[in-house]
């Protein structure tokens, strides 16, 4: 009987192919492949991720420009319409990084009389700059009220605190000078633009407090 290993040596004899079960085979060419060698040029995650995310965008506009009448010249059309809009909320509201942070000091700077607040005022109103001609009105508002001794001269003193102050002694145009410190705020320090007419009504207020007769505060209560 002439075995396995006997038919091997015989001359001329051919040795039977050895085989390797399947999955020993998928196992063995899995650890191979598993090998750095062959991973040295494959992308990063972060590369696969951004190839995914374009791969999705690309899917969704896709499809979108499907659903949409006119196609891709539709989805044109609404992301300008979308590109207007945003735009002009920035143009109306202001610069996001110029969020409102809180009421800050009215004055920033030496101390001027009310007429140099008037004067730098116009200056800035001549000149189309309708935030800072806003500011130095709101301050030659609060100044004259300092210099009438209507308001107590006080340094760190914002615009809310001297709207505040003032309505005791000027009731009558409590609203109005609330109305006058929150504009100064939201242009100060909110991001919102001034124009013409909000500086014509701080300007108006203060002619107006420049007439007003203030109620003056007894022991026994408000007289005229």
């Amino acid at each position: 009987m002439v075995t396995r290993a006997t038919a091997a040596l015989l001359p001329g004899s051919e040795t039977p192919p050895l085989t390797t079960p399947r999955d020993a085979a998928r196992e063995a060419a899995q650890r191979e492949l598993s090998k750095p060698l062959y991973h040295q040029n494959d992308p990063s995650p972060l590369q696969r991720a951004i190839d995914r995310f374009w791969e999705w965008l690309g899917d969704l506009t896709g499809s979108a420009a499907d659903a949409t009448p006119g196609g891709p010249v539709g989805i044109l059309v609404i992301v300008v319409v979308v590109v207007l809009l945003i735009a002009a909320l920035w143009w109306r509201l202001g610069s996001p990084r110029r969020a409102a942070t809180g009421a800050g000091l009215l004055f920033d700077e030496g101390v001027r009389s009310a007429a140099d607040h008037r004067a730098s005022a116009e200056a800035h109103a001549a000149a189309g700059r309708w935030t800072e001609a806003v500011q130095e009105r709101m301050r030659a508002v609060v100044r004259s009220l300092e210099e009438r001794t209507l308001l107590d001269p006080r340094p760190g003193r914002t615009a809310d605190e001297a709207a505040a102050e003032a309505a005791l002694s000027l009731p009558g145009h409590s609203a109005e000078l609330r109305a006058a410190a929150r504009t100064f705020d939201d242009v100060t320090y909110g991001g919102r633009t001034a124009d013409t007419g909000t500086y014509a009504r701080l300007r108006d207020l203060d002619v107006t407090l420049e007439r007003a007769k203030p109620v003056l505060t007894t022991t026994g209560g408000p007289a005229a």
